[in-house]
């Protein structure tokens, strides 16, 4: 990232830094992907008040969450009907999901929720660009990079 203003590319797996915490403030979109790398990726996130991230569960994938701005409700579990975590989380909390539980993290405050998410593996297409949570659920074409280490 060149500058504040300018938006974050993703390079794929070469040498990146940038300021996570403004860059995350200054996201407006649902899910952008701010660097993938072969065993990791890191996404940034904007959730709407009263929006979700989306119940949802990664069998395969590891997921580290950190809210730099707003709060949140988040909720895991053995199964979509079973989540027994339930956490208030706000600014400078992190959530962290082990691969197979199924989670979700909704806004409870009163201005949008500024998420970074890591993971471990890949889960999304490198540089992919979701401007609402409606545009991620039907794109069909958000696999990780071919050159990404994915679990067999």
């Amino acid at each position: 990232m060149a500058n504040t203003t300018d938006k974050i590319k993703d390079i794929g797996p070469q040498p990146q830094s940038f300021d996570i915490e403004r860059a995350t403030k200054a996201n407006t979109n649902y899910r952008c992907v701010a660097w993938s790398g072969r065993y990791l990726q890191v996404t940034l996130m904007s959730i709407p008040v009263g929006g979700d991230i989306g119940l949802e569960v990664h069998p395969e994938t590891d997921q580290f969450l950190r809210l730099d701005a707003g709060r949140g409700r988040v909720q895991m579990g053995v199964a979509k009907d079973e989540l027994t975590f339930d956490k208030e989380v706000s600014e400078g909390w992190c959530v962290l999901v082990p691969a197979g539980t199924w989670h979700n993290i909704t806004n409870i405050g009163a201005t949008p929720m500024q998420v970074y998410a890591i993971y471990a593996p890949a889960h999304h297409a490198p540089g992919k660009v979701h401007p609402t949570a409606a545009a991620a659920s039907s794109d069909k074409n958000d696999e990780p990079a071919s050159w990404s280490t994915q679990p067999i």
